[in-house]
């Protein structure tokens, strides 16, 4: 039976490194998969869900816009799937997320999207609070704070390493943006 997964975490924790894992232990066994990622995010190039271990592979790309029912129906059409991969799902909307859903449950395919949970200002995501709400199962994939409890807050620094509390949701970065971090320490960095 096919269902909805949600796998969630915070920057830098590995969702993309176990997502690639994930499909190539699919394809190892001959059975195909659908990869899929936020045409917003092009750090390592559009269409190329990437990890920082230096793994990589080509994805089909959606933006806001988009119909991720129609491109999963299409991609069917192609040829059999066993498995959808959603990299970078913050980014979806929640129409979108419906989608998905509607895939799993009219078409029998399973759907895995990985993304962050919260923001820097510890705001769900559009994308991530409809998964939330809607997946059939959710996995959390663990990173560690300096202080070694488990990270699940985020915070955006500027380039002098200062914590920003404020701006727009989405910034696309990396290591140079981003550091994960417990509650305690969240807190401590954004309260003033």
């Amino acid at each position: 039976m096919a269902k909805l997964y949600f796998n969630y975490s915070t920057m830098n924790a590995g969702k993309s490194t176990v997502l690639l894992q994930a499909s190539h232990n699919y394809r190892e066994r001959g059975m195909d998969t659908y990869l899929m990622t936020a045409a917003l995010d092009g750090r390592a190039g559009i269409g190329k869900i990437a990890s920082r271990i230096g793994i990589s592979a080509d994805a089909d790309t959606f933006s806001s816009s988009d119909d991720v029912f129609a491109m999963i129906r299409q991609r069917l059409d192609q040829g059999e799937i066993a498995c959808v991969f959603v990299d970078e799902a913050q980014f979806l909307s929640e129409e979108q997320v419906w989608q998905l859903a509607r895939a799993v449950d009219d078409l029998s395919v399973p759907v895995l999207a990985y993304g962050l949970r919260v923001d820097f200002q510890g705001r769900l995501f559009p994308g991530s609070a409809a998964l939330l709400a809607l997946a059939d199962e959710m996995r959390e994939v663990r990173t560690i704070c300096k202080c070694g409890r488990k990270a699940t807050m985020v915070i955006r620094q500027d380039e002098n390493g200062n914590t920003i509390i404020e701006g727009a949701q989405v910034q696309i970065g990396g290591n140079e943006t981003y550091v994960s971090v417990c509650r305690r320490h969240w807190r401590e960095a954004v309260e003033p």
